[in-house]
């Protein structure tokens, strides 16, 4: 349920200008989910939703980039990254994802079909997948959004 209504979140805030917490609940009940401020308020925090300037000169909740790729694709990564991934953590501009037994391929599949920029290749194993990117600012980065996709 969780990861549905995030996913759904994350297609609201693509398509429409949600500006507040209260915006983004009226949003959800449209779809008919009925959520709390709380809820709305760690699924913000969860997703990493942004506030950037809209074309009206108004504030809106934003994807960051790494998300906004994988709202546009719905390829279903969220998931598969939230159910599969187990830790995160990069040391200079290698990316080191940490998986459930068997589960790293399926994710750094996932991955490579998003063409994300600045990774220059990946390497999956049985449980880990390490990713390389173009510079350690970079992995820092990717890091930071894949760990965000990690529900405790």
């Amino acid at each position: 349920m969780k990861n549905q209504r995030q996913n759904l979140i994350m297609q609201i805030v693509k398509d429409e200008n949600i500006g507040t917490q209260e915006e983004l609940r009226e949003a959800l009940k449209r779809h008919g989910l009925k959520v709390t401020q709380a809820t709305v308020s760690r699924d913000i925090k969860e997703l990493s939703l942004v506030k950037t300037i809209g074309s009206d000169g108004n504030y809106k909740y934003s994807l960051p980039a790494l998300k906004k790729d994988i709202a546009e694709q719905n390829n279903g990564i969220f998931g598969i990254i939230s159910d599969a991934v187990v830790s995160v953590d990069h040391a200079l501009n290698t990316v080191v994802v940490k998986c459930h037994t068997g589960m790293a391929q399926a994710v750094c599949a996932k991955l490579d079909k998003l063409g994300l920029d600045n990774v220059v290749g990946t390497l999956a194993g049985d449980d880990t997948i390490f990713i390389l990117m173009r510079t350690e600012k970079d992995a820092s980065h990717m890091a930071e959004e894949l760990r965000s996709f990690i529900i405790s």
